[in-house]
Formats: C-alpha cells, structure tokens, sequence
C-alpha cells in the first residue's frame, strides 16, 4: 500500500533526518521534554513494596512484558527511577537498544531500572506522538552513533534528549499517533500469526520424531508392551535393553582440579560442555580448546571421536538432563567437560544418531524417574547407563534415522519461511513508524477517513 505525501517540504537542517513537512518544527528533544525527573528515595523504608522493571523485561513491541514485586530492600541498585503515565522509558544501554516502552496507567509504586532514561513530555508534545517518535530507526541510530564505552556501550541521558527530533502540530501528533496504532496492531497480528505457526511447527516436528524412534515407520507392525510408561508399545520385533547394554565404553567429564579455568587455550583439544549438547544436534557454536600438551599427560581418557554418543548430565528447566545427541564429523582431538558424558556404542547394535533422538524423546520422563537435585537435575554416569531403549534392527535404525534427518529439513525450511516473514513484517513496521514520524507520509486524510 502507498502512503501520500505532504504538498510541501523544507531542509531540516539536520543531515541524517533530511527534509520534513514544511510546518513542521526540529527541534531538540530536551526542548518538548524533561527527563529523569523523579527518583526514590534512598530513606524509603526496607519494607516498602515496589514493582519493578528491568531492561530485560522490556521490548520495543510489546512493551512491559514483565514486572517484578519486591520489597525495597531486596531490590537490585538500579531499581530507583520513578515513572508516571504518560512517560516513555528508553534504554540507554546499546545492548538493549529496543528496550522502548509508554508507560500507560502504571502502579503508584512502578519503579524501572536506572539503566533507562524516563522521559517525559511537556505540554506540546502529546504521550502517544512520544511513543512512536522515540521508537524510529533514525533515532536508534542516533542512540548508537552517540554511545560511549567498550564493553558496556552506553548513552548518557542527556545526550539522548539532545538529538533533534521532527514536532508536527498538536492535532497532527495525535492523528500520526492514532494511524500508527492501528497499521502496527495489524502488523501485530500477523507477527503472532507466524509465530504460532511457528509454535506448530515446533510441536508437529517433535511428534513426529517421537513417534519414529518409539512406533517406527510401519503403521501395521505388531506391536508389544515395552514395559517402560512413556514408550508405551513398540514394534513387536524391537528390543527393550539398557543403554549400557549396547556401549563399548563411556566416561564422563574430569571433576575437580583436573580442568580448571588457568587450563583453557585459544586453541588445541576442544571441551564438549554442556551448552553443546542439544536434544536437537551438537551445538558447535561456543567453542573452549585445552593445551593439547596438558590434555595428553592427563586427560586422555575423557576423549571424543566423531560419532560418539554425548549425553547431558546435567539440566534444567529448559535443558533437559539426559537430552543427547552425536559428536559431528572432524571434532577430534577433543574431550568431554564434568557432567557431560560421552558413550561409544557397538555399531552391531545401535547407532548414535538413532540412540540419541530416542534418548532426548525420554528425556523428560526419564528425568523424572532418575535425577535429583532441586534447581538442576543431575543423573550420574552410571544410572544414565541404565536407561532403556527400545531399538530395531540396525538397518531399520538407520532407516528412520534417514526418516528423521528428511523430516527435520522440511520442517526447517517451513521454520525458516516463516522466520522470513516476521523480520520482514517488522522491517515494515519500523519503516512505517519512521516514514510517519519524520513526515515521509501524510496520514492526516487516511485518519479522517478512518475517523468517519
């Protein structure tokens, strides 16, 4: 859809925002704003209750996606900055730069991070008008263009209100507001739309999967009690064995003194941590290498070869203990870390790629039935070794591995189709918020028809 534009235009004066409508002001945020106004105070009573939010909490979309109840005495230093309604909280740490959000109705004792710059408008300058105008991409380039700091890169408050920005009229502000309210809602919309078929996708992948690796590819096959509740039947010729019924050897990660932090190399034998064991394949993106010296004198026997079986021993709430999956191709020379477990199979019995797709599919309940510990659950090697399996032939084995690997790209390539269209969808919302606010677009006409 092509948007009008405004019969006349002036320079800015301002290189990077170009010409603007030519009724328009340019002026410095500082001029239409104040910020930073209120603080807590340091005398407030350790008992007294505020809601607080942090950077993390925030997004440029969706705004305040989580607030934190405490009281003053347990919360974090930076809990100090006031916010009335009316107030739009921009984050002034580079790493959050689209942590952007209006503050509607908020709690009298809503409390946000100090690592926001709460600005708030004065009488020419309407709330809504703010919240779209501080969200365009020219101003977030500015934020970075004017950040300082090498690890941290930050921008001092008062260098944010310092970049001109485009002022419309009073009634022009509110009817820029109101259109880009509405065509955002709709691009919303269908945002949430792929992100749930994406959910879909997710949910349909993993049953499929499941339902491979525990029911096979025969849907006529005799079937028998497995014995083991979340496998429920399996085919009738499958067998039910332990894990370490099919393993040649296994080791788990050295504890203690024998890898420590003054051991790790930029380069030489590369740590498998947990972080790379994935239910859905090695994850090769965060590496660590030891001294390969240091690793041959000590550490051998932890070794890695491409194919082995690696198993998490250790998990959370979002990685589940016992999740598995296959040490990929030209990995050696490398080595498991504490708590990772690595397992070499008999080829005559299993393959890995197979073992751990069922393994990861268990993962859950298995957890359930084997781990302890109460934030992290830990299986030991040795009780990982007594996890069942339900495991055909070898040449069916790697039938539904093949099954699986086809499956997966299908479903990845449907993921990725949809992953498309959302960062497409908000490369247009951030364009149009940025179009309508600097004047690249006259909305006056679209909102009065809308209106009527």
């Amino acid at each position: 859809m092509s948007f009008p534009r405004y019969p006349a235009y002036k320079d800015s004066g301002v290189e990077w925002l170009g010409a603007v409508p030519a009724h328009w002001e340019v002026k410095r945020l500082k001029a239409a704003t104040t910020h930073n106004d209120e603080v807590l105070d340091e005398s407030t009573t350790p008992d007294t209750e505020i809601v607080y939010v942090d950077i993390s909490s925030v997004d440029g979309v969706s705004g305040i996606k989580m607030k934190e109840t405490m009281p003053f005495s347990a919360a974090p230093s930076r809990a100090r900055r006031r916010v009335r309604d009316g107030d739009v909280i921009i984050s002034t740490v580079r790493t959050y730069l689209k942590a952007i959000a209006r503050i509607r109705a908020p709690e009298e004792n809503l409390i946000v991070s100090t690592g926001f710059a709460v600005i708030r408008p004065r009488s020419k300058l309407m709330p809504d008008f703010l919240g779209c105008l501080v969200s365009a991409s020219y101003l977030i380039e500015q934020v970075i263009a004017r950040s300082t700091g090498v690890s941290y890169p930050a921008i001092n408050a008062s260098e944010l209100v310092a970049i001109p920005v485009p002022l419309p009229p009073l009634p022009e502000q509110t009817q820029i507001a109101a259109f880009l309210d509405r065509e955002t809602a709709k691009i919303d919309e269908l945002v949430a739309e792929q992100q749930r078929l994406m959910e879909l996708l997710k949910e349909k992948r993993q049953a499929v999967i499941s339902h491979a690796v525990t029911k096979g590819l025969n849907p006529d096959a005799p079937m028998k009690p497995s014995g083991i509740e979340w496998l429920g039947e399996v085919p009738a010729h499958w067998r039910v064995i332990s894990l370490g019924r099919v393993t040649v050897s296994r080791c788990d990660g050295p504890f203690g003194s024998g890898l420590k932090s003054e051991h790790y190399t930029d380069a030489g034998v590369r740590v498998i941590r947990l972080q790379n064991i994935r239910s859905e394949g090695f994850n090769g993106s965060d590496e660590a290498f030891i001294d390969a010296e240091y690793y041959e004198r000590e550490l051998n026997g932890h070794d890695v070869r491409s194919g082995d079986l690696l198993i998490a021993g250790l998990g959370d709430d979002k990685n589940s203990v016992g999740r598995a999956c296959v040490a990929p191709a030209g990995i050696e020379p490398a080595m498991v870390k504490a708590d990772c477990f690595r397992y070499r199979l008999d080829a005559n019995q299993a393959i890995p790629e197979f073992v751990a797709i069922e393994l990861s599919s268990g993962a859950v309940a298995d957890a359930g039935l084997m781990s302890s510990g109460s934030t992290r659950s830990r299986i030991p090697l040795s009780i990982m070794a007594t996890r069942k399996l339900a495991i055909p032939p070898v040449p069916e084995q790697q039938e539904i591995a093949n099954f699986i690997r086809t499956e997966s790209l299908r479903f990845d390539t449907l993921t990725a189709e949809a992953q498309r269209a959302i960062d497409l969808l908000q490369e247009r919302r951030t364009a149009l918020i940025s179009a309508a606010v600097t004047g690249q677009i006259d909305v006056r006409q679209l909102t009065e028809k809308q209106a009527a």
